[in-house]
């Protein structure tokens, strides 16, 4: 089980602004907010963005609640300022269901909204 994940970025105000944006359709919120640094999530803040030098590109996926949300998901990251990494749609190499997109955050993160239910 994971409890939370860490995000490096030397622009933190452009990364915080781009994830309280293009998570907002999965239903994510900024729960927390610190000098150099957010916390995002449901209930609690599971994604934290802190000041830093970031680290090679991760891969970072997020469950959307229906298709509909990974495909709001993914609009919402392109008007945020994301760059394409793979558009909505099934991923059938994965299973039948896999439903999902991919975007590159504005530091080369990968971020994907996925939806396993048909």
């Amino acid at each position: 089980m994971i409890d939370h994940i860490g995000l490096r970025s030397e622009d933190v105000t452009v990364l915080a602004k781009f994830y309280e944006a293009a998570l907002a359709p999965l239903g994510w919120t900024k729960l927390a907010e610190y000098d150099g640094g957010a916390g995002f999530g449901e209930k609690t803040a599971v994604l934290w963005i802190g000041r830093g030098k970031a680290p090679s590109a991760m891969h970072l996926a997020l469950v959307g609640a229906s298709r509909a949300a990974v495909n709001a998901f993914y609009d919402a990251a392109l008007a945020a300022g994301a760059k394409d990494n793979g558009k909505p749609g099934l991923r059938p190499e994965y299973h039948p269901n896999y439903y999902a997109a991919f975007v590159l955050d504005p530091d080369g993160n990968n971020l994907e909204a996925v939806c396993h239910q048909a």
